[in-house]
């Protein structure tokens, strides 16, 4: 199986805002963010389809204006992807930081079961809260 391509293929699905060819890539029990624990509105541990369903509704919350995926590394069932974004939360007009690591585990199957985002949590939060 071709991980780099799934994960490739979901970042395009993104980009055309096509979230239902995001979720046939995802495996039924599919876990996103396992760590976090709500740091921001779309940093929280999401489970399951309808679980990441609400995660890209949760990015309703932020305007963006680039989003581009970089680098792409594979090793095992494992793919790191490097990504430069360009985003600010509507409600705060705080700017999200630039760069962030997204870690894809893919089962057998080539369905993905886990995504992580390595982001500093600690500016999302920030972003989040901050009111003029």
């Amino acid at each position: 199986m071709d991980h780099i391509r799934t994960v490739q293929d979901i970042y395009a699905a993104f980009g055309r805002g096509d979230i239902p060819a995001i979720l046939d890539r995802l495996a039924p029990d599919v876990v996103f963010d396992p760590d976090f624990d709500g740091t921001a509105p779309w940093l929280t541990r999401r489970e399951g389809r309808d679980g990441v369903a609400e995660f890209f509704a949760a990015l309703g919350a932020l305007e963006f204006h680039a989003f581009e995926p970089r680098t792409f590394m594979a090793a095992g069932d494992q793919v790191a992807v490097t990504i430069r974004i360009g985003a600010r939360v509507k409600a705060t007009g705080e700017a999200l930081p630039e760069d962030e690591m997204h870690l894809w585990t893919l089962g057998p199957d080539g369905l993905v079961t886990e995504m992580r985002h390595y982001v500093d949590t600690a500016k999302h939060a920030a972003a989040a809260l901050v009111h003029h």
